[in-house]
């Protein structure tokens, strides 16, 4: 698995985007260059992306064109969009920027250390959100089969009320599955407080699959 984020580099002039892959080179994460707001659109339906650099003029879809088909898709609607302006544009580009969804401006000729500055935030924020959703991944997966696990228990248990030597080999499962599902609920109550608003609704999933589970543990 790919650790890089993908960062999104979105200008109809080649000197802009040369000058965008040598200031953040450095951090080295994947730049994907688009030429137009339609390809940049294009490149949102395949790939996950951490941040967006998108230029405001560019002929065809401008950049608050682009920012607000961008803000309309439920997949890529909170992704943070900063948008490339010129020096000397027009004061109303900074009202019009922020009202398509944009989080920052930074002006050209570029500052390196305030672009890759800037970037990098973002990029940390993706990498840390992306292990989060990894982990809550993880949790449910564990969860499912705790909960085969609970089931098969009960099968055994039925089993071992006509054998009495089959319960005495059983005796241990039970605990054994408790204590995992003590360690999943430990392990998922250490993710929840670190999850942004976008998972709470899978945690909260979760949350009530593990209780379920546990119900099902204690009633035997």
């Amino acid at each position: 698995m790919d650790d890089k984020a993908k960062i999104l580099l979105v200008d109809d002039r080649e000197e802009n985007l040369i000058a965008l892959e040598a200031i953040l080179s450095s951090l080295d994460q994947d730049l994907v260059r688009a030429r137009s707001g339609e390809e940049a659109l294009k490149a949102l339906l395949t790939d996950e992306y951490a941040v967006i650099l998108l230029d405001v003029v560019m002929p065809g879809m401008d950049g608050f064109e682009t920012a607000r088909d961008i803000k309309r898709r439920k997949k890529t609607r909170d992704l943070p969009i900063i948008f490339l302006t010129a020096v000397n544009s027009d004061p109303d580009y900074a009202f019009r920027g922020y009202a398509a969804g944009a989080v920052d401006f930074i002006s050209k000729p570029f500052d390196p250390w305030v672009l890759r500055a800037k970037v990098s935030v973002f990029v940390e924020l993706h990498t840390k959100n992306r292990q989060l959703r990894d982990q809550t991944a993880l949790l449910r997966e564990q969860a499912a089969l705790l909960r085969e696990q609970s089931t098969l228990l009960k099968a055994r248990d039925a089993g071992a009320a006509r054998d009495d030597g089959a319960a005495e080999g059983d005796g241990e499962a039970g605990p054994r599955a408790a204590d995992r599902l003590a360690e999943v609920v430990e392990q998922a109550e250490t993710v929840g407080k670190h999850l942004p608003p976008a998972l709470q609704g899978e945690y909260d999933e979760l949350e009530r699959r593990l209780a379920a589970l546990r119900e099902a543990l204690d009633g035997g």
